[in-house]
């Protein structure tokens, strides 16, 4: 049986191994001073787990202080959770998958994950973090038909059957199934992770098992939620971060619920990572996010942000080293863009519209439109030819990179575009030299936007301008998010903008789940997404060769146990993606600008910024980032 062993071994995660005979002393935060004097608190030593995680890092820094930023929206709570970064198995800065919360893991034969957890971890509440946490979510909320009607979610299966799941102790959790499951452990890692625990000692008192039955249904009632099951997952929900009371393992703990303007995070006492010299972590006492409108976030980012990449676009780089030379209060550094494209168009195979269904799931379609994109044009007037030319895809410094997947059917090649919709039939035109589509409408692309950003605005009027040379238009319908995507789902949008693929340096071991109809949040095939994530109860079946190719190859991904084999299964996927065209990048690694206050220590000069995987800062532990008052001062003073 081949077994593969985890430790705490990593200093690319910031982690290493750690052991109270380590230190002769564990170092609280001052912040705590006062609750430990009163008894309130135990001391730290009694706080921290057996065996604590030790961060690595460029500087050691000091505890105290408080990390501002600037966000859009109160469901921006959820951000945090990303940037914190406390998984069970987390990405290193080489993107290999370590232990973070948990202190080691064992892989056998690709199907059998064993989870060891550390003696003495608590919740944020100090009531403790052992096996049960995992039990309360296997089998009264994963396996509980009300709260999960689709069942227990699709990744904890494989062939439809469900993992066993086993409790040796109270530190001990094995997840297995009868064949390989090589998304199990990414998704334990994503930004937004598979949480396969739940404090269910706070949320019994929610749950129709554990509660009197005269109590729980006055619960329902003061909450005004319908059911029983609707409370519980409303106070249960860990990713959304909008419940004050709900126990966290993060590093900061949220102090107020939404709706609100700004957000007060405090430090976890039970936090289980320390430095190198036994200081507990986080450095920073708290984070506070302030509610600003997005277009006003870049302008304000100088003054009233210690750290700010989101709302943060390309077009503010001039303003905002403008702000850098004349203050001196901050840096503006330049990241790389870990997306497969800056911007991307979705054409929608599954849209309600017939013809256009029928037109845009012809594949020469989808290349003349992607040919006709003057993708060069693109990066020289809007990103000043600092990014890559091409497909959404896979970049340079991916090891799954080969450059035909960023040229194929994205060179700019009018001649050859129009060729390809003349052989469609596409011949006819009407005014404009527009041409018409099959039922005499003329062809007019509308791209549903989520926003009116300059930028994105200028990027689809250099595709329309390219578009009208081969007789396709172009016009733009913005909404508000939530409308955007519900056209979306709903197949009533023919075409759409967002970015491109989060994951674009991927290696073998990391999931193709982007590029394969596996979500419903993927814009070119929402209903055929839908269908995969609710087993067939929503949605449509794949029902185009070449996709259904996709999700054939997604389940040998999933069932492979070893890398090269992972690594044919990604090839076989790329080659498909770049030849089907279901998606039309424009600009790739455009350079994500980082708003760095000059009193915050131990932020990377150059990184990858990227959503998955390592979940934008979350992957350079913000935990370790350390407020310099001196620093701060003496800017100041230089005003």
């Amino acid at each position: 049986m081949k077994r593969r062993d985890f430790l705490l071994t990593s200093l690319g995660a910031g982690l290493v191994m750690g052991a109270p005979s380590a230190f002769a002393d564990f170092i609280s935060s001052p912040f705590f001073k006062d609750a430990e004097a009163k008894g309130d608190l135990p001391p730290v030593a009694e706080r921290l787990p057996k065996n604590p995680a030790v961060a690595a890092m460029p500087e050691i820094g000091r505890q105290g202080g408080e990390i501002r930023m600037l966000m859009a929206s109160d469901k921006d709570t959820r951000i945090l959770v990303a940037y914190s970064y406390a998984r069970l198995v987390c990405y290193d800065r080489d993107y290999k998958l370590v232990p973070d919360i948990c202190e080691s893991f064992t892989e056998e034969e690709g199907r059998i994950f064993t989870f060891k957890l550390r003696e003495g971890h608590k919740w944020s509440d100090g009531e403790p973090f052992t096996s049960d946490a995992f039990r309360y979510f296997w089998e009264d909320v994963a396996n509980n038909e009300e709260l999960m009607p689709t069942g227990v979610p699709k990744i904890l299966t494989v062939d439809g059957k469900p993992a066993k799941v086993e409790y040796p102790d109270a530190l001990t959790v094995r997840y297995s199934w009868d064949k390989p499951n090589a998304e199990f452990l990414p998704q334990l890692a994503g930004a937004s992770p598979l949480y396969i625990y739940r404090p269910g000692h706070y949320l019994k008192k929610f749950h129709e098992k554990h509660q009197d039955a005269a109590k729980l249904a006055e619960a329902v009632k003061e909450s005004g939620q319908p059911s029983w099951a609707a409370l519980h997952n409303r106070r249960d929900n860990q990713y959304r971060n909008d419940n004050p009371k709900l126990p966290s393992l993060d590093p900061w703990v949220l102090q107020n619920k939404p709706p609100a303007e700004r957000f007060i995070f405090k430090r976890n006492p039970y936090y289980y990572r320390v430095d190198e010299k036994g200081q507990q972590l986080p450095y920073a006492d708290q984070v506070v996010f302030t509610k600003t409108d997005s277009k006003l976030i870049p302008a304000k980012a100088a003054d009233d942000s210690d750290l700010q990449a989101r709302n943060i676009r390309f077009d503010n780089y001039t303003f905002l080293k403008e702000k850098e030379e004349k203050q001196r209060k901050i840096w503006v550094r330049l990241w790389d863009d870990g997306r497969g494209s800056k911007l991307a168009l979705y054409p929608n195979l599954t849209t309600n519209d017939v013809v256009w269904r029928g037109v845009l799931r012809d594949v020469r379609c989808r290349r003349a439109l992607s040919m006709a994109i003057n993708r060069d044009e693109i990066n020289q007037a809007i990103y000043f030819g600092l990014g890559v030319p091409g497909n959404n895809t896979v970049l340079n410094f991916s090891p799954l990179y080969k450059p035909e997947y960023t040229t194929t059917w994205a060179t700019y090649d009018v001649d050859q575009a129009n060729q390809l919709l003349d052989e469609m039939g596409l011949t006819k035109r009407g005014d404009n030299n527009i041409r018409l589509l099959p039922d005499g409408r003329p062809m007019i692309v509308i791209v549903d936007t989520a926003g009116e950003s300059t930028e994105e605005t200028d990027v689809l009027q250099l595709v329309r301008d390219s578009w009208k040379k081969i007789g396709v238009d172009l016009f733009t319908k913005p909404s508000e998010l939530e409308v955007f995507r519900n056209r979306i789902f709903a197949g009533e949008s023919i075409m759409s903008v967002w970015v491109g693929v989060d994951n674009g340096f991927p290696n073998a071991d990391m999931s193709p789940w982007e590029f394969t109809p596996t979500s419903q949040q993927q814009l070119q095939w929402a209903k055929w997404g839908q269908y995969y994530e609710t087993k067939g109860e929503a949605g449509e079946k794949v029902d185009m060769p070449e996709a259904q190719k996709l999700a054939e190859l997604m389940d040998a991904w999933r069932q492979a146990t070893k890398s090269d084999a992972r690594a044919k299964t990604w090839n076989e996927i790329l080659a498909i993606w770049t030849d089907q065209v279901y998606t039309f990048g424009t600009v790739s690694n455009v350079p994500q600008p980082v708003v760095v206050n000059r009193h915050l220590h131990n932020v990377p000069e150059k990184a990858i910024w990227s959503w998955e995987p390592g979940a934008q800062f979350g992957v350079y532990k913000p935990d370790t980032f350390w407020l310099d008052e001196n620093r701060r001062l003496s800017t100041v003073a230089d005003q």
